[in-house]
């Protein structure tokens, strides 16, 4: 009996080793104790480490000017008295806001009554949940490259894209949606290879409440993965098979062997619908009536064909482009200076991003890689369903959760055989450098003379 336990000890220590240490990617051989698809990851708790680190770094970088300027920019002054309005001992009527659902604007409230009715007390919340943002695609690139280097090169070029940083400075819902969102996909992408995804979808599917509890756009992901898990379930109940499989396949007839159709409800639609409502609660009680009419209220605005134009609308096909910026502040301070915040996006990001992503998108359809289906999947998915819609009112700020994940294929294109591993790291500065160009107009407490918002204005269009 000893021998017996001594013996399956050394096993798991086998198992654990191979975990932890090896390439996702590559051929390995299989035994009872290491399933062909759990991925490789490193040690939990080196990668906690560094994730922290990046919270820290990204939340401290984030807070720099925050409160400049001190009164409302942009979108703030409908979400902002929205959260005052909810610090009231008796919610006064009518309820502002209400086309979008409260959790955001709860947590807006709630640094408020910390921080005080003042620009850090309106703006905090966001630089928290950018600075998760960007934790959040490292643990996507954890699941994805199965190294260090790859996952943390992944967050610098999402941290220096000026649509993340933007977003993170203003007391806008999009930002709550985006982190909650990314925590939600780097659970799925960490579940998608394992032989028991359970603990790991119904996190994914919890967080995906809550990112549609701050807007109704944090429903997108979800129903990525919900199609994801359908199709996936669907072919092999068609018994499919490639005739010449590979461990990197994004589909095989062994995935996920105990995952039955009621644990997917219960992890993509229940869950989900569960902290959804939650955040409800506060607002409205138990009140099965008042929980309806605020959906249909959000149902009405979000599918709406009747809203006005507007000034820095544009439509989906030009946000990959970045044809049309949003303007969130234009302040002359003195007569050759202005403050400004531009919604715009670092070029050197997003644009080869669209060439990445061609790679990616023939990888997932020729090479048939796991990790290219994912990011296309999550990228594409994000992207596109602003097409579903039937509202022709629509800004590039939109295009943020698809603009975030891009920083994952341009990872993924850099990486590749071939091609030498200093030059993701000199992309990485490549980005950094842009983001710096970018500053002055995407930073009020930076400032920019006329001459440089000339020079940095490219094409009629941004203007």
């Amino acid at each position: 009996m000893l021998s017996d336990s001594c013996g399956r000890m050394r096993s798991m220590k086998s198992a654990i080793f191979v975990f932890v240490r090896g390439d996702a990617n590559l051929p390995r051989k299989t035994s009872p104790q290491m399933p062909l698809d759990l991925p490789a990851v490193p040690k939990v708790s080196r990668s906690a480490v560094i994730a922290v680190v990046i919270f820290l770094v990204a939340h401290l970088a984030l807070l720099i000017g925050l409160t400049t300027p001190e009164k409302f920019v942009f979108d703030e002054v409908h979400y902002v008295p929205a959260a005052r309005q909810m610090l009231a001992p008796a919610m006064s009527q009518p309820m502002l806001n209400p086309m979008h659902p409260p959790l955001a604007k709860e947590l807006i409230a709630v640094s408020i009554a910390g921080f005080g009715d003042n620009a850090l007390g309106w703006r905090y919340p966001a630089t928290l949940f950018g600075a998760l943002a960007i934790v959040a695609t490292y643990l996507c690139g954890l699941a994805l490259f199965a190294a260090q280097g790859p996952a943390i090169a992944a967050a610098l070029i999402a941290g220096c894209n000026q649509m993340l940083y933007v977003q993170a400075r203003i007391a806008m819902l999009d930002i709550f949606a985006l982190g909650f969102g990314l925590l939600a996909m780097a659970a799925f992408m960490h579940g998608f290879r394992r032989d028991r995804p359970h603990a790991l979808f119904a996190l994914a599917g919890s967080l995906f409440g809550c990112a549609a509890a701050c807007k109704w756009s944090g429903l997108f992901p979800l129903g990525i993965c919900i199609v994801i898990v359908a199709a996936i379930r669907l072919m092999q109940g068609w018994r499919t098979l490639f005739a010449d499989a590979k461990p990197s396949d994004w589909y095989r007839p062994d995935l996920w062997p105990d995952f039955r159709m009621q644990h997917a409800a219960l992890c993509f639609a229940v869950l989900p619908a569960l902290t959804y409502l939650a955040a409800f609660v506060p607002l409205h009680g138990l009140s099965l009536s008042d929980l309806i009419e605020a959906q249909r209220r959000i149902f009405a605005d979000n599918t709406t064909t009747a809203i006005a134009g507007h000034t820095y609308m544009s439509a989906w096909p030009s946000w990959p482009l970045l044809a049309r910026p949003v303007w969130f502040l234009f302040d002359k301070t003195t007569e050759d200076n202005v403050s400004a915040i531009v919604f715009l996006g670092n070029p050197l990001v997003l644009w080869p991003a669209l060439l990445a992503l061609a790679v990616v998108l023939r990888d997932f359809v020729v090479a048939r890689r796991w990790d290219a289906f994912l990011i296309a999947a999550f990228y594409f998915g994000s992207w596109l369903a602003w097409a579903l819609l039937p509202r022709t009112l629509g800004f590039i700020y939109y295009y943020l959760p698809a603009a975030t994940v891009a920083s994952l294929a341009l990872v993924y294109v850099l990486r590749r055989d071939g091609l030498p591993r200093w030059m993701l790291w000199a992309y990485v500065g490549i980005a950094a450098i842009g983001f710096a160009v970018m500053l002055p107009i995407s930073a009020a407490f930076v400032g920019a003379s006329m001459q440089t918002f000339g020079r940095l204005m490219l094409f009629q269009s941004w203007i």
